[in-house]
């Protein structure tokens, strides 16, 4: 993704009103032609709603979007050149998968033999052209999902929405089909917005997300600016796992600020503009930038014991209690390979901190 970039979806100050109640409260984004782009919020943010705008669903109830420079929010769905994946893949049960993915071209006035071709193309391009003379019902949800998919693309929408399409699939399946999404749309070059309110799902496929909360756009930004530097409390604590914690800042020099934990703990991390000695701010310390050890390192380590080891697969969460101060989560890979080092319940030792780990929030 280029800043030089056309400017696909333009939103400017969108409002969405339902009587009293405010959905959306003046939302404004752009994104890029070929972006695969994430509205990423938990349930009743706004997110699915600005989908609908954009599909032309909903009404706009203040505000402009506009579609490669054209503005469309009088245009009626039908007249927009856009296509909606739902969580209900809406097959035609009496209808083969082939002719379920013909039936759109048809219906905007492809021929028989035309809408055909063009929509074995598309079974071909999502890899079930073997199961083109099947009946919806005779396929996996995966499967299903493929065909939702070649039926969407198969009019080549300028832009394609995305409404937690992955939602009904088991994790494996929901896995594989983030993978087989991203290809997708590199292959098509066509815009993707995407919602859903799964974090590891927007940080897999996204080239940007949109952090919403409460009808508000919180963040926006790469997937690795989203979660290594979180703007606030809601990013911080909403993406991943964090070690979130209430801190006061008790001195600013040459740009680090020195912060109090309680029971007698210090950290030094990044100063913020806008918080000055004697504030009281909250840190997010992500748990895998954290280690353990018998010895303190120089700077930024927190003496405690083991409470209890998690095992999680791939990782084992430790929690730790502070001397006098918070619980502390540290996550150690699970592999024989980096600092791994595990002690037991009731050890005393040191958590210590990669350099940068914790981060000042503004709340």
């Amino acid at each position: 993704m280029t800043t030089s970039q056309a400017v696909a979806i333009d939103v400017r100050n969108a409002v969405k009103r339902y009587g009293d109640f405010t959905a959306l409260k003046k939302i404004s984004l752009s994104i890029k032609d070929n972006e695969f782009f994430t509205l990423l919020g938990p349930s009743g943010c706004g997110k699915t709603t600005l989908l609908r705008m954009i599909a032309g669903f909903e009404d706009v109830t203040e505000g402009e979007i506009f579609l490669y420079g054209e503005e469309i929010e009088d245009l009626p769905p039908n007249k927009r050149p856009v296509n909606t994946v739902f969580q209900n893949y809406a097959l035609f049960p009496h209808m083969t998968i082939l002719d379920n993915v013909a039936f759109g071209l048809e219906m905007r006035g492809a021929s028989k033999s035309d809408a055909r071709t063009q929509a074995g193309e598309m079974l071909e391009l999502v890899q079930l052209s073997q199961f083109s003379t099947r009946k919806p019902s005779q396929l996996s949800g995966g499967q299903q999902q493929r065909v939702a998919l070649a039926r969407a693309l198969a009019p080549q929408p300028k832009v394609l929405l995305l409404d937690e399409p992955l939602s009904a699939l088991d994790l494996k399946l929901r896995k594989a089909m983030q993978l087989e999404l991203k290809h997708l749309q590199r292959e098509t070059g066509i815009t993707f917005i995407f919602v859903t309110h799964d974090q590891e799902e927007a940080l897999t496929m996204s080239d940007r997300i949109a952090v919403m909360s409460a009808g508000e756009m919180q963040q926006l930004g790469a997937p690795t600016d989203i979660y290594e530097r979180p703007h606030n409390m809601f990013v911080a604590d909403f993406i991943g796992e964090t070690n979130l914690l209430e801190v006061s800042v008790d001195g600013i020099a040459e740009g680090r600020a020195v912060c109090h934990l309680g029971g007698g703990h210090e950290l030094t991390c990044n100063a913020l503009d806008g918080i000055n000695v004697g504030s009281k701010v909250h840190m997010s310390i992500r748990p895998e930038r954290l280690f353990m050890s018998g010895e303190p390192e120089k700077d930024g380590s927190l003496h405690g014991r083991v409470k209890e080891n998690i095992f999680v697969g791939t990782d084992i969460s430790t929690i730790v209690e502070l001397d006098d101060g918070p619980d502390f989560v540290v996550r150690t890979s699970n592999s024989d390979r980096g600092n791994k080092r595990i002690f037991e319940p009731g050890t005393e030792m040191f958590v210590n901190m990669e350099l940068g780990a914790a981060r000042l929030l503004v709340d």
